[in-house]
This record gives C-alpha cells, sequence and structure tokens, in this order.
C-alpha cells in the first residue's frame, strides 16, 4: 500500500517539472520571436531589407521639423530707430542785468508773438544816469560849435578844437552805453512760439543766473534721430519717415531736412534730423518717437524666418534639407525686422530653409520636413 502512493508522489512531481520546463520553454521561444521582430523591425527602418521585402530598404526614420521654401521676392527696406522730438526753436528766458521785476506781460502757457514784451526790470537809475548824460552831451556839443567857430576866426589853435571834439565823442559813447543798458532793462520775444510756466513774480529780484520761463516754438518740430554708418548711402535730403508716439494711436510724418556731415566716432553713427507739421499743437518736445525711414527696396530678395538663423563665432548658419539630411550653410545677412531677415548670400531660390528643430540638429541627419507657407512664417 504505502509503495502505491510513493508511486503515485513521484508521478505527480514528474508532471509539475514537465510543465515548468514547457513553461521555461514557452518563454524564451517568446522572448526569443519577440526580440527578431524588434531586429526586423529595427532592419526595415534602417533601410536594410529583409527577405519580403527583396532588398529595397523603407525609408530612414528622421527628425519632424518645419522649413520654408525659399523664394524671390521684393523686399522695401525700412529702418526702424528711435528717436526725439526737439522744438524747431528753444530758449532760456533769462536777464541781462540785475534789478526788480515791475511788469509780467505774458501769460503762462500762451503763444507769444516775436517783439512783444514780456518782462520789465525797474530803470529808473539808469533813466537818471541817461538823463545825466544827455546834458553833459548838449553842453560838450555847444562847446564844440563855438570852438569850430574861433577856429575858423583863427582864435584857437587846432589842437584845443580837437580836444572839445574828442570831449563830445566820449559824452557821445557813454550815452550809447547808458541807453544799451536801459534796453536790457526789458526782455523782448525773440521769436514766436508758446512760452512755458514762469519760475518768477512782481517785485522778485531778477538776476542773470534766474530763470523767467522756457520759450518755444512747435510748429513746425523737430524730430532727432541717429542710423548706422552702414546706411549713410541710402539716405537722403526730403526723405520722408514717419514715427509714433506713445501719447498717441496714429501715425505722423515729417521730411528730413539735416544730415551731420561726419560720422560719430564713438557710436559709428549718423545724427539726422526731419521737420514735422505740428499744426494741432499735439506733438510735445522731449517725446519718444519710434521711427520708420523708409530706405529702398530691393529686387528679388531672399527673405526667411529669424528663428532659422544660427549665430555662430564667425557668423551666421542656417540648416537646409537636402535629399532628406541636413546640412548646415553659411550665410550672410542684411537687413533683420520684427520677423525675418534679408539675405544676401549662402541660400538660392528653391532651397528648403528648416525654421524648427534646430538645437536638436546636427549635420547629415535625416530629417522629415513639414513645408509651411512662406507669408504665414513672415
Amino acid at each position: 500500500m504505502q509503495e502505491k502512493q510513493n508511486h503515485k508522489q513521484m508521478k505527480v512531481k514528474h508532471v509539475i517539472y514537465t510543465l515548468i520546463v514547457i513553461g521555461v520553454a514557452y518563454l524564451i521561444y517568446y522572448r526569443i520571436d519577440a526580440n527578431k521582430k524588434i531586429a526586423e523591425d529595427g532592419a526595415a527602418m534602417g533601410g536594410k531589407g529583409g527577405k519580403n521585402d527583396k532588398g529595397k530598404g523603407g525609408p530612414a526614420k528622421g527628425l519632424q521639423v518645419e522649413g520654408i521654401v525659399v523664394k524671390a521676392s521684393d523686399f522695401t527696406n525700412d529702418l526702424e530707430v528711435t528717436g526725439t522730438l526737439e522744438a524747431n526753436e528753444s530758449v532760456e528766458l533769462r536777464s541781462e542785468v540785475s534789478g526788480l521785476i515791475t511788469s509780467i506781460n505774458f501769460k503762462e502757457g500762451a503763444n507769444v508773438s516775436k517783439g512783444s514784451l514780456l518782462v520789465k526790470i525797474n530803470d529808473r537809475d539808469i533813466q537818471a544816469q541817461l538823463q545825466e548824460a544827455l546834458t553833459k552831451q548838449r553842453l560838450s556839443a555847444t562847446n564844440e560849435n563855438r570852438s569850430k567857430q574861433l577856429l575858423d576866426k583863427g582864435a584857437i589853435s587846432q589842437e584845443e578844437y580837437d580836444t572839445s571834439l574828442a570831449d563830445l565823442q566820449s559824452l557821445k559813447a557813454q550815452t550809447q552805453l547808458i541807453r544799451a543798458q536801459l534796453a536790457k532793462t526789458a526782455i523782448y520775444a525773440p521769436f514766436s512760439g508758446k512760452i512755458g510756466l514762469r519760475s518768477v513774480s512782481v517785485g522778485g529780484y531778477l538776476t542773470p543766473a534766474t530763470l523767467i520761463a522756457n520759450l518755444s516754438s512747435v510748429n513746425p518740430l523737430k524730430v532727432s534721430f541717429s542710423v548706422p554708418e552702414k546706411y549713410i548711402g541710402q539716405i537722403k535730403a526730403d526723405s520722408e519717415v514717419s514715427f509714433t508716439t506713445d501719447g498717441f494711436n496714429k501715425k505722423f510724418t515729417g521730411k528730413v531736412f539735416a544730415i551731420e556731415p561726419g560720422i560719430n566716432t564713438q557710436t559709428r553713427t549718423l545724427q539726422i534730423k526731419a521737420l514735422v507739421p505740428n499744426a494741432d499743437n499735439e506733438l510735445r518736445p522731449g517725446s519718444f518717437a519710434k521711427i520708420k525711414l523708409a530706405l529702398s527696396t530691393i529686387k528679388g530678395a531672399l527673405l526667411i524666418p529669424n528663428e532659422a538663423i544660427i549665430p555662430v563665432l564667425k557668423g551666421k548658419t542656417v540648416y537646409i534639407s537636402k535629399e532628406g539630411k541636413a546640412q548646415q550653410v553659411n550665410v550672410e545677412a542684411g537687413t533683420r525686422t520684427a520677423e525675418y531677415i534679408l539675405i544676401t548670400s549662402g541660400l538660392n531660390v528653391g532651397d528648403t530653409v528648416l525654421t524648427t528643430g534646430a538645437m536638436a540638429l546636427k549635420p547629415d541627419a535625416p530629417v522629415k520636413v513639414t513645408v509651411v507657407n512662406h507669408k504665414s512664417k513672415l
């Protein structure tokens, strides 16, 4: 009985061992088969054909990127710079002499005409000096006339007459000097314009160091700006400029009227000024201006998006797609705008320039390019 039971247990163990062996064998077979399929798939993707493709490999797997096809187009070369609005004429009103202010004849912020009296200073002491000088001058003129008559009769010498004439001329000069001092007690507008806020009052003591007010001529205004040296051949007098300011949601225009004859050696730029009509007095001197200056129109220009450019140590490069592979090309660039850049050499019409994936690309890396519309990128 015991012998039959032992035989039964051995039979069960044999069955269990057999199942274990079969299970392990299946797992090994499954793993080998899976590895084989992976290898075949990899060979097919890598271009090494299997038995079923008759040696003709499938397309290589590449990085998904976007690109544009380079086309020739007309490019209006607008230069965008910043500048400052300035008054056409501007002066700080000050006095040449010291004295008490007796009258102020302007309103702050008002327009004044050239030659109008703005401020009068007390001149009573100078008036008294003038009357004294005039009295002496009249007396000297009488003496000079009497001396001339005596000279004609031979009663006095030429030297005595010359002395009386010199005295008269000296007194006339003193009178003119006093009149000049008197004129300085009245301050007139040197040109027509708008006067600013005054910093003096009637009865105050005015000195040459005291600022009375600012006078500015604001129609037209000047806009002052600088352009890089390389553009000097494209800027002429009467060139039109347009600009915007932070205070208005509209565009203003003007014309170049003055160009500095020399280049600034510190900044390598050329200073330019344009006149801007300001009949409504909307624009104010000192305002910041964003200026657009039309330079020229380039026929057959090659434009690519800014994101396609890769700065390198010795210049700029781009990636193009050629026969399914990325190739790095050195380029020379010109004007850059907010969205695109002008390529002057290195690219040809029809080249496919890659606009994405630049950081992941390497020369001769396989790529799969999705061509996008050029205008949509620009």
